[in-house]
C-alpha cells in the first residue's frame, strides 16, 4: 500500500513524495481513511510510528475548502509541550506547501503580539498548548465556536502535566457537532473516561498494545551504584557505535550538571530543560538536529513526540518516576523503522520503579553489569567530581636533570648501611642514700583566751521635742494678664520682654 491508495489529493501526494515517504505506516494506513470520512477516532500507537502525519495529512485535505474568519480558527490541535507544538507546525508547513492554508502557533515563552496579529487575520489551523489558549480565551482574544475539528495529541502526557481539567473546559467551548481525534501511546482509565465523554461513536485503532515498547529498540538496564552512575555513562558514550545520544534525567539541576561535566570531558554536549527560555530551547534543539552537538541532556520536556532522525542511543541517567515516561523516552530512538539502543542506569533503590516499568510493558528487560557495557577505560579526570576524585599518593621518585616533564629518572641505588657496633652495657648506678627522717616539730604553746568584752551602755532615751509650728499658707499666684498675641504656633509660655522691644522707643 502507498499513500495514493488512502484517498489523498494530488497536491498532498506531491508534497509527501518530495519529503521522501512512499509507504504509510500502520497507524497512518488505518487512521487517514477514517479521518477523511469525518469520523471520531482514538489512535493508540507507539512513539515514532508516524502518529503526527496520520492526522496532519487528512486535515490538510479537509480544510482545503472553506474560508477562515478573524479570531475564529477552523481547527484546533492541542499539544502538551511547546517543542511538540512547534514540530506539528513544521509538519503542516512541509506537507501543506501546495495548499493555501493559514496557521498560527500559540505557545508560552514567546511574545503574544505576533500570535494576536495572526489570529486577527483568521487561521485555518490553530496549534496551541492548553495554558496559552485558555489565557487568550479568557481575555476575549479568540472564539472557538467556529472550530469544527479538534485533535488532542499525546493525551497521556496531558494527564501527567495536569491539563485534563483545561481540556474538558476547552471541549465545552467548542461546537457540539464537531470531529474529535485523540492520539496517545498509552490509555490510562482517565483518558478512556475523557474519550467516552467528548467523542461520539469513535473508531479505535490499536497498532500495538498500549504502553508497549518498540521492538526495534534494544533495551538494557545497567546495574550500578549512585556514585558509579557517571562512570557508567561515560563508558556507554565512549562506545564505538554511539553517534548521537539523548540523556534523560528527572531533575533540571542534574541536567545542568551533566551537560557541564560532559563538555569538560570532551563531548559536544547541550541541554534542554524547563528553566530555559523558549528561544534557547529551540536553538539547542536545532544544533542537535544539525549535528553541531552529538549529546543532548534533557528533562522530560523533550521526551514526548520530538522527531530527531538518527538518534542511536537513549540513556536514562535516572529511572523515570512514571512508567509511561519510560516508553516515551526510549521512543526517541528507533524511529521510522530504524534500530536503536536504550540504556537505563539503575541503582538498588530503583528496584521498585524498574518493576513498575516491566509490569507496564510486560517485558523483562535484560540486566548488564557496569563493566559489561563497554570496554574498561580510565574515567576522565574532568568528568569526575571533586568529592569522587581519588587521592594520588606522592612519589619519592626524582626527575633526571635535563629530562622532559613526562620522563622520570630511575631511582638511584643506595649503598648498604654499615652494621652498627654493639653498645657497651651501662654501668649499674649506685643506690641513692636514704634520706634522714625529719625531726618532729615542737608543739606550739596554746594561746591564752581573749578577755570578754564589756557590754555597751544603753543609750539614753531622747527627750520629746516640741511639735513644729505649722507653716503659713502661701498666697495664690497672681493671674497673668490675658493678651491676644496671635495664633499659637507652638509656644505656650509667657512672652519674653525683650521680644517687645521696638526701635526708636
Amino acid at each position: 500500500m502507498n499513500f495514493a491508495d488512502l484517498g489523498l489529493s494530488d497536491q498532498l501526494l506531491r508534497a509527501v513524495n518530495e519529503s521522501g515517504y512512499t509507504e504509510p505506516t500502520a497507524i497512518q494506513a488505518s487512521a487517514i481513511p477514517s479521518v477523511l470520512m469525518m469520523r471520531d477516532l482514538i489512535g493508540i500507537a507507539q512513539t515514532g510510528t508516524g502518529k503526527t502525519a496520520s492526522f496532519v495529512l487528512p486535515m490538510i485535505d479537509i480544510l482545503a475548502e472553506g474560508r477562515s474568519r478573524a479570531r475564529m480558527p477552523r481547527s484546533l490541535i492541542l499539544e502538551p509541550t511547546r517543542e511538540l507544538a512547534a514540530q506539528v507546525a513544521e509538519n503542516f508547513e512541509k506537507y501543506g506547501k501546495y495548499h493555501k492554508l493559514s496557521m498560527a502557533l500559540l505557545i508560552g515563552g514567546v511574545s503574544m503580539g505576533d500570535q494576536l496579529a495572526a489570529l486577527e487575520k483568521g487561521v485555518d489551523v490553530l496549534i496551541a498548548t492548553p495554558g496559552r489558549l485558555m489565557d487568550l480565551f479568557n481575555r476575549g482574544k479568540i472564539m472557538l465556536n467556529g472550530c469544527s475539528l479538534l485533535v488532542i495529541d499525546e493525551a497521556d502526557r496531558m494527564l501527567d502535566m495536569g491539563f485534563i481539567p483545561d481540556i474538558e473546559e476547552i471541549c465545552t467551548k467548542l461546537p457540539a457537532n464537531r470531529q474529535t481525534l485523540l492520539f496517545s501511546a498509552t490509555m490510562p482509565p482517565v483518558i478512556k473516561k475523557l474519550a467516552d465523554k467528548f467523542l461520539t461513536n469513535p473508531k479505535q485503532i490499536e497498532v500495538s498494545r498500549p504502553a508497549s515498547a518498540n521492538l526495534q529498540i534494544e533495551q538494557r538496564i545497567v546495574e550500578c551504584s549512585a556514585r558509579g552512575k557517571k562512570d557508567a555513562l561515560l563508558d556507554i558514550l565512549r562506545a564505538d557505535d554511539v553517534t548521537t545520544a539523548i540523556i534523560f534525567s528527572n531533575r533540571k539541576t542534574t541536567v545542568r550538571d551533566l551537560a557541564s561535566s560532559l563538555s569538560r570531558a570532551g563531548f559536544k554536549a547541550g541541554q534542554i530543560q524547563g528553566d530555559m527560555d523558549q528561544g534557547d530551547r529551540i536553538k539547542e534543539l536545532d544544533r542537535f538536529k544539525a549535528g553541531d552537538i552529538t549529546v543532548l541532556v534533557a528533562s522530560d520536556v523533550a521526551a514526548r513526540g520530538l522527531d530527531v532522525k538518527g538518534v542511536s542511543h537513549v540513556i536514562n541517567y535516572d529511572v523515570p518516576w512514571h512508567p509511561d515516561d519510560y516508553v516515551h523516552r526510549i521512543g526517541r530512538t528507533g524511529r521510522a523503522g530504524a534500530t536503536g539502543k536504550a540504556f537505563t542506569l539503575a541503582t538498588p533503590e530503583d528496584a521498585e520503579a524498574v518493576a513498575n516499568i516491566e509490569k507496564l510493558t510486560s517485558t523483562k528487560i535484560p540486566r548488564v553489569a557496569k563493566a559489561e557495557v563497554a570496554p574498561a577505560r580510565a574515567p576522565s579526570k574532568a568528568a569526575v567530581s571533586d568529592d569522587e576524585a581519588p587521592v594520588e599518593k606522592k612519589s619519592r621518585v626524582r626527575k633526571r636533570p635535563g629530562a622532559k616533564s613526562n620522563e622520570v629518572a630511575a631511582p638511584e641505588a643506595r649503598e648498604p648501611r654499615p652494621a652498627r657496633e654493639p653498645r657497651e652495657p651501662r654501668a649499674e648506678r649506685e643506690p641513692r642514700p636514704e634520706r634522714e627522717a625529719r625531726s618532729e616539730r615542737e608543739s606550739r604553746p596554746e594561746r591564752e583566751p581573749r578577755p570578754e568584752r564589756e557590754p555597751r551602755p544603753e543609750r539614753q532615751a531622747r527627750q520629746d521635742r516640741d511639735p513644729r509650728p505649722e507653716r503659713e499658707a502661701r498666697p495664690a499666684p497672681r493671674p497673668a494678664p490675658i493678651s491676644d498675641d496671635g495664633p499659637d504656633d507652638g509656644w505656650n509660655g509667657p512672652m519674653p520682654d525683650f521680644l517687645n522691644f521696638k526701635l526708636g522707643s
